[in-house]
């Protein structure tokens, strides 16, 4: 078929002046429909030709599709995920994969001498916090995050009014609770004046103890807790807020510690889960006093085989800033009576009785079988003894009336 384009004459521009763009085109359209050269007659001819049976391509728009599929998916999801947490409605959605796995002997082994500081800057081995002449046998460590965090603020008051040390000292065996964050120690006296905690904290700046024991990083809020008391979002961001600024002065305001690390609960235990206390010594601080050893001449000392070894018998990861484990958890964990004070939400607080978080099997079930032997024992020499008595005020009175039915046989 003969080309329908016409050989330029001799002598005709081969621009047009007054369009050149449209010049170019026109040349474009030339080299496409001329035949190949010679030398490129193997290469494919990958060109698109126009044919007589070829249909108009029609362009359909599918962001608009798409758009409003999103759009559907998206309002399902969240009309599910509204019905499905009705109790509890997350801040935001997500929550870090963690276990709770029980730590093994050899990891505990590993950071036993991983040092904690206190509000003093003195250093502390991880492992005298839970083993040791002068600890308890049964040591729950709560890790906490940084220190401005109102989540782990409000957390520790709550414990603080549910577990008291008075309740703490009428359990059968030894029972406490140490705190570690992972912030500066120099903030560790205003964080016990803002949460009012009876018990020791100590701070971890460097987060081993919280990267061995499995605890994570994360800022997923997840659903709120019932220890918040009611407490709203912005209360607990304002306070962290607030603190932060009070330590501007101070230099301090930055030594919070990691916001993204969470913590979690452990609960150190006898590796022998045995109830009888072991018999030995506790050391006394004139005893500490007057070992005098310099600096030089410090030398490790060996493990006293007197100590207690213990154990992790139950635990509790965080998987977001405020998945601490609940209060009646908790209390039934250290064999404790009753299950906290409850809030006014009563939806939350029956989910907060229902839920447990951790694993593990603690010493509390033998606890309770204990004391209620001991309540058994106790009843039975108790009647016995008054029984004892009765008799023997029945024997005193009939040898002091003796005499007198003697004399009025005599009369």
């Amino acid at each position: 078929m003969a080309s329908s384009l016409q050989p330029t004459p001799p002598g005709a521009p081969t621009t047009n002046e007054k369009n050149p763009r449209f010049s170019l085109n026109e040349r474009n359209r030339r080299s496409i429909t001329m035949k190949p050269a010679p030398n490129d007659s193997k290469r494919p001819d990958t060109t698109e030709k126009p044919t007589q049976d070829a249909k108009p391509t029609t362009i359909v728009d599918t962001s608009i599709t798409t758009a409003k599929d999103a759009d559907l998916a998206t309002r399902s999801m969240a009309d599910a995920q509204a019905h499905d947490d009705l109790v509890n409605p997350p801040d935001f959605q997500g929550e870090v994969q963690t276990t709770n796995d029980l730590p093994t002997i050899e990891t505990l082994r590993k950071i036993e001498m991983y040092t904690v500081l206190d509000s003093d800057g003195k250093s502390h081995t991880f492992k005298s916090l839970y083993a040791g002449h002068n600890s308890a046998r049964r040591v729950l460590i709560i890790f906490i995050r940084h220190f401005f965090c109102g989540n782990c603020q409000e957390y520790l008051r709550t414990l603080s009014a549910s577990v008291t040390p008075d309740a703490l000292l009428q359990l059968p065996v030894s029972t406490f609770i140490a705190v570690i964050g992972c912030g500066a120690p120099e903030l560790i006296n205003s964080y016990l004046q803002e949460t009012g905690c009876p018990f020791p904290v100590y701070a971890d700046p460097t987060r081993r103890l919280y990267s061995e024991l499995g605890m994570v990083r994360t800022l997923a809020m997840g659903s709120r807790p019932a220890y918040l008391q009611g407490k709203s979002l912005a209360h607990t961001v304002v306070t962290g807020v607030v603190q932060g600024l009070k330590q501007v002065k101070t230099g301090l305001v930055m030594k919070m510690g990691d916001q993204r690390q969470v913590g979690g609960e452990f609960l150190f235990e006898p590796a022998t889960l045995t109830i009888d206390t072991p018999v030995t010594t506790p050391r006394s601080e004139e005893e500490k006093k007057l070992e005098f050893t310099s600096e030089d001449s410090k030398v490790e000392e060996p493990e006293d085989p007197r100590v207690e070894e213990k154990r992790v018998t139950w635990c509790h990861r965080m998987r977001t800033t405020r998945d601490h484990a609940e209060m009646p958890e908790l209390m039934e964990v250290l064999g404790l009576d009753g299950t906290g004070a409850p809030i006014k939400d009563k939806k939350r607080w029956e989910k907060a009785l229902r839920t447990r978080k951790g694993t593990g099997l603690s010493m509390a079930s033998q606890m309770s079988r204990m004391s209620i032997d001991t309540y058994r024992t106790n009843r039975t020499s108790h009647t016995s003894h008054a029984n004892g008595d009765s008799q023997a005020d029945t024997k005193v009175d009939a040898s002091a009336q003796e005499p007198l039915h003697i004399i009025a046989d005599k009369k």
